[in-house]
């Protein structure tokens, strides 16, 4: 009976925003939280880009850089989570800046956002194939990878043939698994939400009752610029040590990120104006609490910190290898990160689906009237979720514009998590009054403020050598989205339900519920 009661609640809320309850709202507080961790994945970031914080300012990086950009984070997902309790809506972010901000506001936030979660997708999934080519077929079968590698030039650029057919494989079977329904999704992401605490824990372990060295823990605050050649030349080398830590919060701002898919999966949630704030924030705590121990582990189980940070992006294997911990053990570990790293993009696809599902309800994409369409049988977006597999699939195509656009990814995604928090921030006892249940009280504001501070300076991080091309293609997107808005969009395109608008779509929202409900029963 309470179930029912907060489902009518659920749906009463979301009918007051102007839309009906067309996905299939299964998903537990725990089943949120579940997919934004899942997202995140520690096991994925932490791994693939511990030599960018790592080679930036050694251990200190590590030991102190690595709980600063976690903090700004989470500061990030509690200003986040207080408006998604205000409005649970799929898309939330989107929805969010233009209803605090303006239409035009939303509209590039949704941009922004959109571009993240598919370049979030496409990089991780790279990341598995690269993962078990290197892990398992290598690490575990002794397989050279140049015997089952294809590649040649493409107009003078590299394509690796054997990479993107694996990577399309991939991309495919998550979505399938998304298309079948949201309880399937569910069930996998929850499970990937204990896989990772398991496998972290595990191999954070192993890594230090196996140390081929004593453990040290002045290692974790000992500053060393290994910017250059040093470290492998993961960065240009830097004569400021200060610099150095900055860049090192790349490793933070690439791992802990994607949380917004707990907000996305808003209206799929039970009691989301509760779960979704809640899910958000513990994701992003716990993310960071494992992440740090296991991260930690890296630097302290390390053979030779100055050899370590010389092998560049190859530290995880040196590290790896020069452990002493059980053959079988070390394949289990390979086995429970590919895997994880697997459902992290799983999670990641379901996220963007629901977002350009969202934009395409309120008219914000080409062919939107399809782009928003749900499944009566599966009650999920399938339109949605096959085109954001192809867009997947083709920003693989290149590796060296895709590796721009990997690092790109979270850039993107943190510029649309300050776009809402900044809107708020100046919408807040103006035109933004009445509030959800996860209020921050006197906190809001300066939470905003400091949450907007550290995702610029995360941002920012990722605009640096080598990888600036980031910040040009951000202000070419920049200034495409304005000339596009003022020429295109701004008569056309009017943004979320608001006002008049939600009270004349209600007999619209009835109609919807109640196809939907006689074609089920059929």
């Amino acid at each position: 009976m309470a179930t029912e009661t907060h489902h009518d609640e659920d749906v009463r809320q979301l009918h007051n925003l102007g839309y009906a309850q067309e996905l299939a709202r299964r998903m537990s507080g725990f089943s949120n939280f579940a997919i934004s961790f899942s997202i995140i994945c520690i096991l994925a970031g932490g791994i693939t880009a511990f030599a960018a914080g790592f080679s930036a300012a050694g251990g200190a990086s590590i030991g102190i850089g690595w709980p600063i950009g976690s903090l700004f984070a989470i500061l990030v997902a509690l200003a986040m989570g207080q408006i998604a309790s205000a409005y649970p809506t799929a898309g939330g972010l989107y929805h969010w800046s233009s209803i605090l901000g303006g239409r035009g506001w939303g509209w590039a936030t949704a941009w922004f956002n959109l571009l993240g979660l598919i370049f979030v997708v496409a990089s991780v999934d790279v990341g598995v194939y690269l993962l078990f080519r290197d892990l398992i077929l290598t690490g575990v079968f002794g397989i050279d990878p140049a015997h089952i590698t294809i590649s040649f030039q493409l107009f003078g650029i590299p394509f690796d043939v054997t990479q993107f057919l694996v990577v399309a494989v991939l991309v495919t079977s998550q979505g399938l698994l998304n298309h079948f329904g949201i309880r399937t999704t569910t069930i996998l992401t929850d499970f990937s939400g204990y896989l990772i605490f398991a496998v972290s824990i595990v191999l954070s372990l192993a890594l230090l009752i196996y140390a081929p060295v004593r453990i040290d823990l002045s290692r974790l605050f000992d500053f060393t610029n290994f910017t250059g050649a040093l470290g492998g030349d993961v960065w240009p080398r830097h004569s400021s040590l200060f610099v150095a830590f900055l860049l090192g919060f790349l490793l933070v701002c690439y791992t802990v990120t994607g949380f917004d898919a707990s907000a996305h999966t808003s209206e799929e949630t039970q009691q989301a104006a509760i779960n979704v704030p809640r899910g958000m924030w513990r994701a992003v705590f716990w993310s960071a609490l494992f992440g740090y121990l296991m991260v930690c582990a890296f630097v302290l189980a390390m053979p030779n910190v100055k050899v370590g940070a010389g092998k560049g992006y190859g530290i995880f294997a040196y590290l790896m290898d020069s452990s002493r911990m059980p053959v079988p053990l070390r394949s289990l570990l390979y086995i429970g990160i590919v895997i994880a790293n697997y459902l992290c993009a799983l999670a990641g696809l379901t996220s963007c689906s629901r977002m350009m599902y969202a934009f395409a309800r309120d008219g914000g994409l080409a062919a939107s009237e399809k782009l928003s369409s749900v499944s009566v049988t599966h009650r999920t977006p399938t339109v949605a979720i096959w085109v954001s597999v192809a867009l997947v699939v083709v920003s693989c195509l290149y590796a060296p514009v895709f590796l721009v656009l990997a690092t790109g990814c979270a850039v993107f995604l943190y510029i649309s998590y300050v776009m809402p928090i900044a809107a708020g921030l100046l919408a807040e006892g103006k035109t933004w009054r009445v509030k959800g249940p996860f209020n921050l009280g006197a906190f809001s504001r300066p939470n905003a403020v400091f949450a907007i501070i550290g995702g610029l300076i995360l941002a920012w991080v990722g605009f640096q050598p080598p990888n600036e091309k980031v910040f040009y293609i951000t202000v070419a997107l920049v200034i495409v989205l304005f000339l596009w808005w003022f020429v295109f969009e701004r008569k056309r395109f009017q943004g979320p339900p608001t006002g008049d608008r939600i009270a004349a779509r209600q007999s619209e929202i009835a109609a919807i519920e109640a196809a939907m409900k006689r074609i089920r029963n059929q």
